[in-house]
């Protein structure tokens, strides 16, 4: 049997120390140093805003005054007492680290922080050895590859980040393997997956993990103590929590989880943050145990999952009604266009992740917002994933000192979004009337979506880039009063022009670039109110 890969001692998250250095840190050192961390360095997002889930977790149980822990069940009907707690732990300044000892060495059953324990792997579930076999019971591994977030799978999978293939697989070192186990239970794929035998039906395909296609906004301070405090939600952040049963994140709970039987009840604030994956794993360590040779991959319930609200995403709401639903990730969609949904008290489309809720006031000054997004399709489809910080922020909320600046920000973002619209509009309009020499110049075009032409996604290359530049001139203080429209307008107008391309002879392109560029003038006479972001359009 391999050696272990002790996740409390093993160097294996990487974080930068407040003096610029970077090194990698177990559990146990970086809650000791969590007061000198400035920033965790993950490589792979949906793993970072993974593990600051299962790090808030850790925090609930190890941070406490006087005795008594965030977690403490006494509190959780006392939303206020539980904020005065927050703050006496906040002014503490540092984990204890006899408490951080006692939590990972006495708490936590032993092995069960280990990446290769016999019994009880971190996060894993070791029965899959013989529940994953083929038809003559010979082990049939979903392979390593199909852990590893963008390694291509298959013996003929496209070669896209590395050359890989599983016909002759690359191990993966132990560390890495941890972070992309996490990575996996929060965001992993549905549909078809490798089959699991545990009765006489052998079902082959599983749930979407429950962060899946989603962004996370986490509140960031200028050290990582302060941050994973902040992380911790506050009681009733998440909806309805049982308080029937003891509240055991999965490397806590003494058994198994049971794949056939009723899921447990949701409780506040381990389960929440850390029992609601889809997926069971079990890596196969290297002889010396410092690197992964194979994987398995399935599902770990069929269970309908429990309703709950995760405290760190945007939850919008149809506009025809129906139940919220969280914002989508969007790789093109840069991270100042969610701002107003962080900053404004919402109540209407949108509502603020509950993480963002009851900061202490003496922090906001300083506190940013970090984004960790993965752009995926619902089931089997990964596109990128991405990781983005905004300047400090939280200072401008809407139920802060400055609810003038929060609703500045909702104006100038919706102004931005409508500009976009409209260039998108035009663009496309300017491609038919310079390609289709039939059509009147004059009259109204109806479009064909399937028929965008090149200029639209070009144009929009270049005025979204030049948008976030408007969009923080427009919020520094001696710009707050000054009319939004001109400076988004010419940002499209440019945009236009150099999607276009130079100016040129020919008559067409000449007549579609100034009855496109006269659809984005007619902005400049329409109102920059949140009401009219909604309601201008497509087809002008």
């Amino acid at each position: 049997m391999a050696d272990g890969f002790d996740l409390r001692d093993e160097r294996w998250i990487p974080v930068r120390l407040v003096d610029g250095a970077s090194l990698r840190v177990g559990l146990r050192e970086l809650f000791h140093r969590a007061d000198e961390i400035v920033d965790l360095e993950l490589p792979v997002p949906p793993a970072a805003s993974g593990l600051l889930r299962i790090l808030a977790a850790m925090t609930s149980r190890m941070a406490a005054h006087d005795g008594v822990r965030l977690d403490d069940e006494d509190l959780a009907e006392d939303i206020h007492g539980w904020l005065r707690l927050r703050n006496q732990v906040l002014a503490g300044g540092r984990f204890e680290p006899q408490r951080v000892n006692a939590y990972l060495d006495e708490e936590v059953p032993k092995g069960h922080l280990d990446l290769f324990d016999a019994q009880r792997p971190f996060l894993q579930d070791p029965r899959l050895r013989s529940q994953c076999v083929d038809g003559q019971g010979r082990p049939n591994p979903s392979g390593v590859n199909k852990l590893v977030l963008g390694r291509p799978t298959g013996v003929n999978g496209a070669v896209l980040f590395g050359h890989f293939n599983d016909a002759d697989p690359v191990p993966v070192p132990a560390a890495e393997a941890a972070w992309h186990v996490i990575a996996q239970l929060y965001y992993g794929p549905s549909g078809q997956c490798t089959p699991r035998r545990i009765t006489t039906v052998k079902p082959g395909n599983g749930d979407a993990g429950p962060l899946r296609k989603t962004v996370s906004y986490h509140p960031w301070a200028d050290d990582l103590f302060t941050t994973l405090v902040l992380a911790v939600p506050q009681p009733g952040a998440c909806g309805e929590a049982s308080e029937e049963e003891e509240d055991a994140c999965p490397w806590e709970a003494q058994e198994l989880p049971d794949p056939l039987g009723p899921l447990p009840p949701m409780s506040w604030p381990g389960r929440v943050l850390t029992g609601r994956a889809r997926h069971a794993v079990l890596l196969e360590p290297s002889p010396d145990g410092r690197s992964v040779t194979q994987a398995y991959l399935t599902w770990s319930t069929h269970e309908p999952p429990h309703a709950v609200r995760d405290p760190y995403v945007i939850y919008d709401r149809p506009k025809a009604g129906g139940e919220p639903f969280a914002r989508p990730a969007d790789a093109s969609r840069a991270l100042w266009r969610d701002l107003d949904a962080l900053l404004l008290k919402g109540g209407g489309q949108s509502r603020r992740p509950a993480a963002l809720e009851n900061l202490p006031r003496t922090l906001r000054t300083g506190l940013r917002v970090r984004a960790y997004g993965f752009d995926q399709d619902g089931q089997q489809r990964d596109s990128s994933w991405f990781e983005a910080t905004t300047p400090p922020v939280l200072q401008w909320r809407e139920d802060g000192p400055q609810p003038e600046v929060a609703l500045r920000v909702g104006q100038c973002r919706e102004f931005a979004e409508l500009v976009g619209d409209r260039l998108h509009f035009a663009a496309r309009l300017a491609w038919r009337l310079s390609t289709e020499p039939e059509v009147d110049p004059a009259a109204k075009v109806k479009l064909d979506p399937k028929k965008p032409g090149p200029w639209a996604q070009a144009a929009a290359a270049r005025y979204w880039p030049a948008a976030e530049r408007v969009f923080w001139d427009l919020l520094a203080e001696d710009s707050r009063q000054d009319d939004p429209r001109p400076p988004f307008v010419t940002a499209a107008l440019d945009a236009l022009d150099a999607a276009i391309g130079a100016t040129t002879a020919d008559v067409r392109v000449a007549r579609a670039r100034s009855r496109a560029r006269a659809v984005l003038y007619g902005l400049m006479q329409q109102p920059g109110a949140r009401k009219g972001a909604t309601t201008l359009g497509s087809d002008a």
